[in-house]
């Protein structure tokens, strides 16, 4: 992509008249500018001004021969990377001694197996160098190395496990840096399915560009880079997955490149773009790449086995086969590699299929690729090296990353702050980033509506059943019992129901990481955002199923009451949602998930005090009860149902209720009852109040917490549950192999 534009912030910085003089200044070798790389890098934002004067993304045409060749060199060297795992293995070994066997012969030795760890090694010694404006491929066999490599030079090894060195422009390539400069587009296409093409694309401007872009020039900047990906005609089409028609495997695999490259990037790498699609849109896929490339960008992608037509758009290869380097240098020199090898490749044939049978044929041979990774080593002492100072073209990495800032590339976050420069890990502030991925969110939701629909008619389902099952209850000591029930049930539903949440987080898993590992957005924003996000949903359900039960069931405490049900439903489905969201991240797999959620959810209903009191709960168990999810819920509804000091439940002869008595008559009841209160001493009638709210309280064993103070701990555990979320992504969620 060409870059049309001023670079009136760059000029003024370092007090230059035009970006042609900052040039012919870097290209004659004036070494006096020399900035920090946070002022290099505020550089992007002062070129991102509101004014006329920002850079214009353009779409470069690859048939235009007329353009003027590049003096601004980036160069990506590795030199021995080594990278080696350790694989758990059993070792079998007979031991001296031996037995004899029911006949009295003599056994064989007995074999013991014993649990012992070898080292394999999927990286030996690979060195090499990529330059911008050019494609660097790396081919083999499934398991030659090629996705290791691409990781290794896009710093998704731990340091501690990769030997090595990986420089830009012969100065060592932080992490920091790389990051901000560098995109890494994974092998498998992770969009979010309901959204279209340009929205994809927008959102990821949204969280790559600078709040300092106004976003008419973020529209302009992912319009101009849905023509150079060739989305026109499928920019207003859904990305599609398993259950709705969305655009091709091609143009999805366009859109996975477009949504890293949105801030230009000096460098992406690509893990086999390619795999999966047909010949024609694979062709399109790295013809893009070469634009990207040719536009001043570093690209470096691993491909399992190229066309003809693929390979006529590569400029370098590395050929890997068991993790070491058996051939690396343009395509063209191919035939005579391989000539001199004694192998020479017969005419019409495709130069890398025969490469890479040879090599395949090479390693099951008992010699293996032994001599070819020799003949490489000295093939490559042969030549004569191409390098920076042979060219003329000797930058340092600060001086090409503040030239090529000035020619509009590198989109990035720089921020100014007491007029010092600093690079900024992030290109927004966590607010915008937590609106966008509300905005986001919502609409790939609101696409989808069966989803809440399916919650919401469980919740009004289940609702309907309680309020038909339990209609009207009187307040006997039958009533009471089934009360109780009630809210037990109703309770441990609302967490049930919650469990809908476990998927949402494993679906967006590797979105998440794909975005996070190149600082989209924070971690925490993602959280915050989530649990925003979760809010209304969960409101309506609350809305929904305190009006269906609470006044058909009968419950105490006119409008008062029924504002509290709802909060306390309100607050236990803030919990239960918060507490799947937080096993979503620790937990990969769904069915197992549902598992343990379901488990612990009856477990939590089993120590909540209703099946036994909390008295009644052996002392190595009564730590359970106090994390159980349900009882606070449980005993807070409890308390707004029966915590009135007037209000009666059982009198008179209602005493007699639910014992074997209940059958007898009601005067021989008031016989009965009069015979207690002579025994008793007291005088009791059929309309004596002899159990209150606050003595039902007593028999449950709620007699600890108010009912505020229940809500407010049910309310406290949903934030913990999320704090919890937010460092199970903190310390589960890594890049890096190890």
């Amino acid at each position: 992509m060409s870059r049309v534009g001023s670079g009136r912030s760059f000029s003024s910085r370092f007090g230059l008249s035009s970006r042609k003089e900052v040039e012919e200044q870097y290209q004659s070798g004036i070494g006096a500018l020399s900035p920090t790389l946070g002022e290099l890098l505020k550089l992007v934002g002062d070129s991102r001004t509101e004014g006329d004067e920002t850079p214009v993304h353009q779409v470069i045409e690859m048939s235009n021969t007329s353009l003027e060749p590049r003096s601004l060199p980036f160069a990506l060297s590795f030199n021995n990377l080594t990278y080696s795992v350790k694989i758990p293995s059993k070792m079998t070994f007979s031991t001296c001694f031996k037995r004899k066997n029911r006949l009295g012969a003599v056994d064989e030795p007995v074999e013991v197996e014993a649990k012992v760890s070898n080292t394999k090694t999927l990286l030996n010694d690979i060195s090499g160098e990529a330059r911008d404006g050019e494609i660097m491929a790396v081919l083999g066999a499934s398991g030659s190395g090629k996705s290791t490599l691409i990781d290794a030079l896009a710093n998704r090894i731990a340091k501690d496990s990769l030997k090595g060195t990986v420089m830009l422009n012969g100065e060592p390539l932080e992490s920091r840096l790389l990051k901000t400069i560098s995109a890494y587009v994974m092998q498998d296409d992770l969009l979010y399915p309901m959204l279209t093409v340009e929205e994809t694309l927008m959102f990821s401007a949204e969280f790559r560009l600078p709040r300092s872009l106004s976003r008419s020039k973020k529209k302009a900047r992912v319009q101009a880079l849905i023509d150079q990906l060739g989305l026109r005609n499928a920019a207003k089409t859904v990305i599609g997955d398993e259950g709705h028609r969305g655009v091709s495997g091609g143009e999805r695999r366009r859109v996975s490149i477009g949504i890293d490259i949105i801030h230009d990037p000096i460098i992406l790498f690509l893990d086999e773009p390619t795999s999966g699609l047909d010949s024609t849109s694979a062709f399109m896929v790295v013809k893009v790449l070469q634009r990207i490339a040719k536009s001043g960008s570093v690209v470096i992608m691993s491909i399992h086995q190229p066309s003809y037509r693929i390979i006529s758009l590569l400029d370098k290869l590395i050929f890997l086969s068991r993790g070491q380097t058996v051939f690396y240098g343009a395509p063209s020199t191919i035939p005579l590699y391989f000539s001199e090898f004694g192998h020479p490749i017969p005419e019409n044939e495709n130069r890398t299929e025969f490469a890479l049978d040879l090599i395949r044929e090479l390693e099951v041979s008992p010699a293996g690729t032994s001599n070819l990774v020799e003949f490489n080593k000295s093939w490559e002492s042969m030549k004569r090296p191409r390098s920076l100072e042979e060219n003329g073209r000797s930058l340092s990495l600060k001086d090409a990353i503040t030239a090529s800032i000035s020619r509009g590339k590198l989109v990035s976050g720089a921020t100014n702050n007491n007029s010092k420069s600093t690079m900024s890990r992030f290109a927004n502030p966590i607010w915008k980033e937590i609106i966008v991925l509300i905005q986001r969110s919502t609409m790939n939701s609101w696409r989808t509506p069966e989803l809440f629909g399916v919650r919401f008619g469980a919740v009004v389902v289940t609702g309907f059943i309680l309020a038909t099952m339990f209609w009207q209850l009187d307040n006997t000591p039958r009533g009471i019992q089934e009360r109780i029930g009630f809210f037990a049930f109703a309770m441990s539903t609302t967490y049930y129901t919650c469990a809908n949440a476990l998927p949402v987080f494993l679906q967006e898993r590797y979105i998440f990481m794909r975005e996070t590992a190149y600082n989209a957005y924070r971690r925490s924003s993602y959280v915050i955002a989530r649990s925003i996000d979760a809010v209304p949903p969960i409101i309506v359900l609350s809305i929904a199923f305190a009006s269906i039960t609470f006044f058909a069931v009968g419950l105490g405490g006119g409008l008062s009451g029924f504002a509290f049900f709802f909060l306390m439903t309100l607050g236990a489905f803030w919990a239960g949602s918060s507490f799947v969201t937080f096993l979503s991240g620790v937990i990969p797999h769904v069915m197992l998930g549902y598992t343990i959620v379901v488990a612990i959810l009856a477990y939590f209903l089993l120590f909540s005090g209703f099946f036994i009191n909390r008295d009644r709960i052996p002392a190595y168990w009564i730590w359970f009860h106090y994390i159980s999810l349900v009882k606070y819920p449980y005993e807070a509804v409890l308390l707004n149902e029966f915590d009135d000091p007037v209000k009666c439940f059982i009198r008179g002869t209602q005493i007699f209720d639910n014992t074997p008595l209940q059958v007898v008559s009601e005067p021989l009841k008031v016989t009965l009852l009069k015979t207690l209160s002579q025994t008793l001493g007291m005088n009791i009638t059929s309309s004596t109040c002899v159990t209150k709210g606050v003595d039902i309280l007593k028999q449950q064993g709620v007699t600890e917490l108010s009912k505020w103070n229940c809500f407010w701990i049910t309310v406290a555990w949903g934030f913990f549950f999320r704090i919890l979320f937010y460092l199970s992504l903190l310390f589960g969620s890594k890049n890096k192999r190890r």
